[in-house]
């Protein structure tokens, strides 16, 4: 039985590559010896053509551009910057990150902060207490090993946990009081609750209090700067209050961490030091919409320098071809065509995408690439275990996510 890497071996030797993949200048692409390329960062002759699919894709002169702009409005607007990597989940673009100004990372998951403290990255944040007994061992494990390490607490139940976890271990854990700015799964109520948290923090000692969290998501995709304003400030109102009542009491607040890409340009002026933003460096549908600053009702501050390659497996029907990028890889009916906006996203079941036209409108033909913004980055990063890093056409890297081996699609 021929193998599909024999398949595609022999194809390339036999000179179908460039009807197959179309734009390969080199027919003969040794696709059985792919893996080990990127393994070794040997992307000669490799364009976008001879990928796999579907498969995750930046561009790389739109990313650095996209951290740029971060980095030059925080600084001209003097805050931090601690990215999410929620987003990218790779150690690479983390480290990009913190060599452009960067003061350290902020996580989602416990996993996600082992990886980066563990590849050398100080100044992790996690952004969710611990709450079982395997969170809090591993919270103050790291704790132990990079004592750069900080996570939050919103509640005092677990706050005697990490106490107690901590004293046993011999071990000093930082915590960011998490205050409520709206969204409520998270975030003990501001004032008088959390400046008590704090106090309590404060008194203990294995334990240290660094300052407050708050995460006013609502305000991230308000619609309109303008409005995005007013929520951002109307959010965080009770954080303000209650900084100003923990510095009253004598608590020193060395951060206030908080913010997002759609609210970079606005919260330091609501009371935050440092932005945990995260989808300015690639972005997805759902920031595109939200209207920047100068009045431009596309979000245009950053640009989409992520996009999923798909391939048309399948055309036998008018106004309809068959992609490879299906419910398994988060195929949504929100997700754009870069470059072919009278296209329409739809799925067809796990393994299968669907493209759609009107009579009239443009054509795909049968192997023709095709690249889509995503609608969600964090659950499409999910998906992936790699980004390929390109120069126009070119791959010239490869990006491991969270750490992940073996091919680029699942």
């Amino acid at each position: 039985m021929t193998s599909r890497r024999q398949f595609l071996t022999a194809a390339a030797a036999a000179g179908i590559a460039n009807r197959a993949w179309g734009k390969s200048t080199d027919s003969t692409y040794p696709y059985a010896e792919f893996e080990a390329r990127v393994g070794r960062r040997d992307f000669r002759g490799m364009t976008k053509d001879v990928l796999p699919t579907p498969c995750m894709v930046v561009d790389l002169a739109m990313f650095e551009q996209n951290v740029g702009t971060m980095a030059a409005t925080a600084k001209s607007n003097g805050i931090n910057v601690r990215p999410h990597v929620k987003i990218h989940k790779s150690v690479d673009i983390a480290k990009y990150q913190i060599g452009q100004g960067a003061i350290g990372v902020t996580c989602a998951t416990i996993a996600e902060a082992e990886l980066m403290s563990g590849a050398g990255i100080r100044n992790v944040l996690w952004t969710k207490q611990p709450a079982s007994a395997n969170n809090i061992a591993r919270a103050v494990a790291l704790s132990k090993k990079d004592p750069t390490f900080m996570f939050v607490a919103d509640d005092p139940l677990v706050v005697d946990w990490v106490v107690e976890a901590a004293a046993a271990a011999k071990a000093k854990a930082k915590i960011a009081v998490s205050v409520n700015a709206s969204m409520d799964r998270q975030g003990i109520a501001a004032g008088e609750p959390a400046l008590q948290l704090a106090q309590k923090i404060s008194s203990s000692q294995c334990i240290e209090f660094q300052g407050f969290m708050a995460y006013s998501g609502n305000a991230a995709h308000t619609h309109g700067w303008e409005a995005r304003r007013v929520r951002s400030a109307n959010d965080l109102a009770g954080v303000r209050e209650t900084i100003g009542l923990a510095r009253k009491a004598g608590l020193p607040v060395n951060i206030v961490s908080g913010g997002s890409t759609g609210t970079y340009n606005i919260d330091h002026d609501n009371g935050l030091t440092e932005l945990e933003a995260g989808s300015y460096i690639f972005m997805d549908t759902a920031y595109f919409g939200i209207g920047s600053k100068n009045g431009d009702s596309t979000y245009s501050d950053f640009q989409g320098s992520l996009t999923v390659l798909t391939t048309v497996d399948a055309k036998l029907h008018p106004g309809l071809a068959t992609t490879d990028y299906g419910n398994k890889a988060t195929v949504r009916p929100t997700d754009k065509v870069k470059g072919m906006p009278w296209l329409e996203v739809g799925t067809q079941g796990a393994e299968y995408g669907a493209l759609k036209w009107k009579d009239g409108d443009g054509d795909l033909k049968l192997g023709q690439r095709v690249e889509i913004y995503c609608s969600n980055l964090d659950m499409s990063t999910n998906c992936y275990d790699r980004y390929y890093v390109a120069k126009g056409d070119q791959i010239v890297d490869a990006w491991p996510i969270m750490g992940r081996s073996g091919a680029a699609q699942r």
